[in-house]
């Protein structure tokens, strides 16, 4: 097996969870979901548990809102290891990080462990990110920082991607491979 590493970015409700949901059915039957959102509120204990209640039993579920490269090793390393990760999402992983203290050499070490991870990986990886450099120059240093640190992991990660996509306006666009094509949302290529 030549496990693929596949980026799905886009905006916020662009439909690139479900896209990335389809594309796991595709490239594997035991199949993981790591979570990195935190149940802070409980706003968000209803949208986790909708969440879950949307993936069924196909996927199980690991949530962990820090040590995403440690539960990715773990992962591999198990003695029935998954044929598919999906990663849901890179960015929240990165907030939870930048809320709990860490600096930015922190992210981009963790990021860089992340990289190391997946580069060794024995599974296919879905990982769904949030593509936040696209707007205002955020007005707080907090804001900033995390804008910075989503920016320099996609860069890190988006080379080492066998494909990657865009949700956008509705839309999901494969930039890689090319060339560039909107594909329908349930994860058939044109």
């Amino acid at each position: 097996m030549n496990p693929q590493l596949v980026l799905v970015g886009g905006g916020v409700r662009s439909g690139k969870s479900a896209f990335a949901l389809q594309l796991a059915r595709r490239l594997g039957s035991r199949r993981t979901f790591v979570a990195t959102a935190r149940p802070l509120d409980d706003e968000m204990r209803e949208r986790i548990a909708a969440h879950r209640r949307e993936r069924g039993a196909e996927l199980e579920t690991v949530e962990e809102p820090f040590d995403l490269p440690g539960v990715l090793e773990r992962l591999g390393t198990a003695p029935a290891p998954p044929e598919l990760v999906v990663v849901d999402c890179l960015t929240l992983w990165l907030s939870n990080l930048l809320l709990r203290g860490d600096t930015p050499a922190d992210l981009a070490a963790a990021v860089e462990r992340l990289v190391a991870v997946l580069e060794a990986r024995p599974y296919h990886v879905v990982l769904v990110t949030n593509e936040v450099g696209m707007g205002v120059v955020p007005p707080s240093a907090l804001g900033r920082a995390f804008r910075d640190a989503a920016g320099r992991a996609h860069q890190r990660l988006a080379p080492r991607a066998d494909r990657l996509y865009l949700g956008a306006l509705g839309g999901i666009l494969r930039l890689r491979p090319g060339p560039v094509a909107l594909v329908t949302t349930d994860g058939d290529e044109p």
